[in-house]
């Protein structure tokens, strides 16, 4: 695993929040489409360790890259931008 710094970081929103200690974070991205030449939406679900329970549904969020936790997740919670009572 690269060093603390060299590890992937994601910007994404909080869609499910039903595990324990779990969240599920879409993460959106543009790409440009080689034949059409035209941008289109990207879209991947990530599953993230949040130790505190601290997200909610809608919470904008940052995960960075980390060992497997699980059969499924290897990314953690690092930082919550903005909670989903501030998006409104």
């Amino acid at each position: 695993m690269p060093d603390k710094e060299a590890r992937k970081r994601r910007t994404g929103i909080v869609m499910s929040t039903a595990m324990d200690k779990s969240v599920t974070v879409q993460v959106e991205r543009t790409v440009m489409d080689q034949r059409f030449k035209k941008y289109i939406r990207r879209r991947k679900k990530f599953m993230a360790h949040d130790e505190g329970n601290e997200c909610h549904e809608g919470d904008v969020v940052v995960i960075r890259e980390c060992r497997p936790l699980s059969k499924h997740k290897c990314w953690r919670i690092t930082d919550i931008l903005k909670k989903a009572s501030q998006i409104d």
